[in-house]
């Protein structure tokens, strides 16, 4: 990213969690008039009476980056914590210098954090449009964008089209679908969220579709997209984008009249132009730089952190891999990468989180494992709160009750995860949890729950029976 503060403060965790929230809200108003009803609410004029500021909405996220972006600042840095920052594009000079602005800079130590950016479809005229949308000149500005350029937006589009079923994908669609916006999402596997379970998966495909977003998961071409030279009421320029699609086993053209494409199909490492080669730093273009366990590069004193080097792509791994690289290489550290348990979460509704390995890893792994459920449909805050869909999946070894994964699905999933990754942390098993004191009501009560049927697969009929000799001998 150009700005500090990087990609999460500025186009991504932070400004998406504020849409986020503002759909929410209008979905609870204005989209679930069925559950205000059944609580014994009634808004007068019923959801047509409610509005969307769409410009208020983007200027709340805009305001909310600016209060949390002190954090991050130049100022903060260099008369708070005492840091030089030297702005400019940073290029190596040989193994132990870097040159910003035509000023040398020698280094002992160093670490390159330069993060990632937005891949686009090798599409016809995607790539034109998208420059366009971000140096329109004197022409009405194509709205052609990826997560950098998205929360830019000031009118809201009429047809979104969103190009990749992940993460970001999903999120963005249910967010811009509640607050009014057609949604249609693209892609090729035939299912979204492809790291998650399979019925996991569905049920968020289920709820957007509810919400009203359409599905096209079977393309096999992204043929092109241009303008059709008409300006909507919004001011968008509308677009006529072209895919080829597999229905019942044939190719199927198909045209959607667009006003705003969101491309977030996956994001590539920040490598070139630092002149890496210099520093006898060896990088890929896909997989980004080469680091060894503790984060070094080939060039032992300089190390790496983030998107640039990771599989993790997730604001808290890169905060992690930070820490272990100044323990690392300032403090004799002994961090490795290979030690860290990262969680993360995708924060659609519900929200799905999960920690270390998923059933289809560990059998590709061959190890053995249970697998224990709590739905929340049987869990009694669920139930007050209306929110019953989904579950808590914990698997454990074979063989004991270590928590090798979990999954949770569900209202406030990305917040419980958090419990179960420190028990894997810390070596406490599923049968402890069990006898984990959890207030009530409360949905967290399903891990404690999952914990119970663990424990419960310890009463072989040899057990049972002599707990029924000695309840017989104290009656």
């Amino acid at each position: 990213a150009n700005f500090l503060g990087g990609d999460c403060l500025n186009m991504g965790c932070v400004p998406s969690k504020s849409l986020i929230h503002a759909a929410k809200l209008a979905h609870t108003v204005k989209g679930n008039q069925a559950a205000l009803a059944d609580a014994g609410i009634t808004i007068q004029g019923g959801a047509d009476s409610v509005s969307i500021d769409f410009a208020k909405i983007m200027e709340r996220i805009r305001r909310i980056r600016a209060g949390i972006s002190h954090h991050d600042s130049a100022e903060r840095f260099t008369k708070e914590l005492g840091v030089e920052v030297f702005m400019g594009r940073g290029t190596f000079v040989d193994n132990s210098s870097v040159m910003v602005n035509g000023q040398t800079l020698k280094f002992n130590k160093a670490v390159i954090a330069t993060g990632g950016y937005p891949s686009l479809l090798p599409m016809p005229g995607l790539k034109e449009l998208h420059q366009m949308n971000t140096n329109p000149g004197n022409k009405p500005r194509p709205y052609v964008m990826t997560n950098e350029t998205f929360f830019n937006m000031t009118e809201q589009p009429q047809h979104l089209v969103v190009c990749g079923p992940g993460v970001i994908g999903v999120e963005m669609a249910q967010s811009m679908q509640r607050l009014g916006t057609k949604v249609t999402v693209l892609g090729r596997s035939g299912r979204i969220l492809p790291k998650e379970d399979d019925d996991h998966a569905k049920t968020i495909q289920d709820q957007l579709e509810q919400d009203g977003v359409e599905f096209r998961l079977s393309v096999t071409e992204y043929v092109g997209v241009v303008l059709t030279g008409n300006i909507l009421d919004n001011g968008h320029p509308e677009m006529s984008f072209k895919i080829q699609e597999q229905t019942d086993g044939k190719k199927v053209y198909t045209e959607l009249l667009v006003d705003a494409v969101l491309v977030a199909t996956g994001r590539r490492p920040n490598v070139n132009g630092m002149e890496l080669e210099k520093a006898g730093v060896e990088y890929d273009g896909r997989a980004g730089i080469v680091v060894n366990d503790k984060l070094q590069t080939t060039n032992q004193n300089i190390y790496s952190a983030g998107d640039c080097c990771s599989q993790y792509k997730f604001t808290h791994a890169a905060d992690f891999m930070a820490r272990a690289v100044v323990r690392n290489a300032l403090f004799f550290g002994k961090e490795r990468m290979s030690q860290m348990l990262i969680p993360y979460a995708t924060f659609t509704d519900p929200e799905i989180a999960s920690v270390g390995l998923y059933g289809k890893d560990l059998d590709a792994k061959v190890v053995p494992f249970r697998t224990f459920e709590k739905h929340f449909k049987d869990n009694d805050r669920a139930i007050c709160d209306g929110e019953t869909e989904g579950m808590v999946r914990i698997r454990v070894d074979a063989k004991s009750d270590k928590i090798l994964g979990a999954t949770i699905i569900g209202k406030n999933a990305g917040n419980m995860i958090s419990e179960i990754t420190l028990a894997m942390q810390s070596g406490t098993g599923l049968g402890t949890l069990a006898s984990v004191i959890h207030p009530y009501p409360t949905t967290a009560e399903a891990i404690r729950q999952a914990g119970d049927l663990f424990n419960r697969t310890k009463l072989t009929p040899a057990t049972k029976s002599i707990l029924r000799g000695l309840i017989k001998v104290q009656r």
